[in-house]
């Protein structure tokens, strides 16, 4: 089947010549210009999206999916609101929870902290901080023991190891002859653990749940329950279906509402890096324009014997369409195949770069995670692909026109 002269003269003037080398040199420049676009802004979409995806993971390791608390900080009727979110069928187990600042205190160091106390068979079945233990287990904290677990940045602060005593300072105060003195109390360390983001490395610290209520002398009540549902994008709706149980009596919030400010950051910053690197691809469509400008000034003695043989004004933008086009496919397709090619090996390629370097490119106090995290999500590597073949074909529009446009005696005139 033959080809359309169109197609034929379109890539012939793709190729180099002696006279021409020069426009040739240029068009290379812009399909390299659209395919390093292309790159990355598949590379740095798959990394945001690998950031997204793992601090989530991070988070609703330690963070419950879902909460429910009284507004004054006690909730007394718990096994109640328990026995009614077990009914929905998100909710696949709770875990009651005592929460509040307190100031740890060893060795002479000095550190504040989150400090939670909890049941370890239920809280293991609502998060995954029982997975994380670097030394000793969860189980380990029983009633009466007054045991407490750190995050290893904590404890490294602090200076302690499992063993070691750590006093606990409390903001509820004891009244003595002296004055208003806050409470304290003397716990052991008997585990470690490391979920991998600073903030709760650095801050968290688990106690039994019968002894931080012996501490805050709650009774029986507990500052909440915790929440594990089946689907945690589904949170919302089931904080909205509970409240409408509980008739707003108690304060419900999810891990969107207390991890908002991550995911909004990222969100913003993934907005941003696209609009740039679009530019960057934007840009080498521009060269594009020029590239083929160029060429249509080069060839007006072509385009007149063309339109003497009888090509029509449409054949003739055809021709530069085709040969824009084909210079922005050839771009954007090398963009694609190197872009997924560098994003699945990241775990390899930032290492070695690291090793040549001699230091690290992420810290972990700094951004929550030490590594670059890539997930390529096809639904955006279709989008830009798409973009950039859309810029490339408008690329070609008006050279083409202005081809089509040539007058044949004009063109020949000074032949």
């Amino acid at each position: 089947m033959r080809w359309p002269f169109e197609a034929f003269i379109g890539l012939r003037y793709l190729r180099a010549k002696r006279r021409n080398g020069f426009i040739s040199f240029i068009s290379l420049i812009s399909i390299v210009g659209i395919a390093l676009g292309v790159a990355a802004l598949i590379i740095v979409l798959s990394v945001m999206n690998g950031f997204q995806k793992e601090i989530r993971g991070r988070i609703l390791s330690v963070a419950s999916h879902l909460e429910v608390s009284s507004y004054d900080g006690r909730l007394n009727n718990w096994s109640e609101i328990t026995t009614l979110a077990k009914r929905h069928p998100q909710v696949l187990a709770t875990a009651p929870f005592v929460s509040g600042q307190a100031l740890l205190s060893a060795f002479g160091n000095v550190r504040g902290a989150l400090l939670r106390g909890v049941e370890p068979a239920l809280e293991n079945k609502v998060v995954e901080v029982g997975q994380h233990m670097v030394v000793g287990q969860l189980s380990a904290l029983k009633p009466g023991e007054f045991a407490m677990v750190l995050g290893v940045e904590l404890a490294r602060q602090l200076n302690v190891a499992v063993g070691d005593k750590v006093t606990v300072f409390v903001p509820q105060g004891s009244v003595t002859p002296a004055g208003m003195l806050p409470r304290s109390k003397q716990f052991t360390v008997v585990g470690l653990f490391k979920v991998g983001m600073f903030e709760f490395d650095a801050s968290l610290a688990m106690i039994q749940l019968h002894d931080a209520q012996v501490l805050a002398r709650m009774g029986e009540s507990v500052s909440g329950v915790r929440f594990k549902l089946q689907d945690p994008l589904q949170a919302p709706v089931v904080k909205q279906a509970l409240q409408q149980e509980l008739k707003q009596r108690y304060q419900i919030t999810d891990w969107t509402d207390t991890n908002a400010n991550y995911f909004r950051a990222v969100q913003i910053e993934k907005r941003m890096m696209t609009i740039i690197l679009t530019l960057i691809v934007a840009v080498a469509a521009f060269n594009l324009v020029s590239t083929l400008v160029m060429v249509v000034t080069d060839k007006q003695a072509d385009i007149a014997i063309l339109r003497t043989l009888g090509a029509s004004p449409f054949s003739i933008m055809k021709i530069f369409m085709i040969q824009g086009s084909v210079a922005g496919v050839l771009g954007t397709l090398c963009g694609v195949v190197s872009g997924v090619v560098i994003a699945f090996n990241l775990d390899i390629i930032v290492p070695l770069i690291e090793r040549i370097l001699g230091s690290k490119l992420l810290s972990s106090d700094v951004y929550m995670i030490d590594y670059l995290p890539s997930d390529v999500q096809w639904a955006d590597v279709s989008s830009i692909t798409l973009l950039a073949l859309l810029l490339a074909l408008l690329a070609t529009i008006y050279p083409s026109w202005h081809a089509a446009r040539t007058q044949p005696a004009e063109a020949l005139r000074y032949e």
